[in-house]
């Protein structure tokens, strides 16, 4: 029994260890991740001509590494999307009043890697293009356009291809500095992105060029 004890206390440790040795942003880079928001949320909704109205229909939220724990933390992703449903009171609501919530969970350590790698990356740029992938992948479903929980490796691939196409086609008419350096490196006619799934409920989106 004791020695059971002494191997999980050694694993806790080591997942404790890897745990705080993760780049988290610091609080000018989360400023960053809010103006990339704006970004991504202005350009998304004027490409698919959304008032207000319908772009609040999209429910969504983001978290940062700070607020994820377990199989939330990939080592390999910018980001994750998942998406979460309430069926209110199943009983005597319809199906269509069904609510949907989509959560990002952006990989600070990750993605603060990427802009290590290569000096060319830099923040705003890198987190525009991610939350606006993200972003198209949320309206498609919101729009039924493809369905989040496809299990068919083909159409997730498929759909990534699109997502990647839609946009690159709304952040090349954006001027932001080293932005192109970020589109060539997501050069759609490339499909250099993976896209995987977990547990049948998560988007993944990595980039091995980054």
């Amino acid at each position: 029994m004791d020695f059971v004890n002494s191997i999980d206390i050694f694993i806790f440790r080591i997942i404790f260890i890897c745990i705080m040795t993760l780049q988290y942003f610091n609080k000018d880079q989360l400023s960053v991740v809010g103006d990339a928001l704006d970004i991504a949320e202005d350009m998304t909704s004027n490409y698919f001509k959304l008032s207000l109205l319908q772009w609040k229909r999209n429910r969504f939220d983001i978290r940062t590494l700070s607020s994820l724990f377990g199989e939330e933390i990939k080592d390999n992703v910018f980001a994750l999307l998942k998406k979460y449903s309430s069926d209110g009171k199943a009983e005597i609501e319809p199906l269509y009043k069904r609510h949907e919530f989509y959560l990002i969970y952006l990989q600070d350590h990750y993605i603060l890697q990427a802009l290590q790698r290569d000096a060319n990356i830099k923040l705003l740029p890198l987190l525009a293009y991610i939350l606006t992938h993200e972003l198209v992948h949320i309206v498609r479903f919101c729009k039924f356009q493809v369905r989040f929980d496809t299990q068919e490796e083909n159409n997730r691939i498929e759909e990534e291809k699109i997502v990647n196409h839609i946009t690159y086609e709304i952040l090349q008419q954006l001027s932001l500095p080293n932005l192109s350096y970020i589109l060539g490196a997501y050069n759609p006619d490339r499909m250099n992105i993976d896209i995987c799934m977990n547990k049948y409920d998560t988007w993944r989106i990595n980039n091995a060029h980054l």
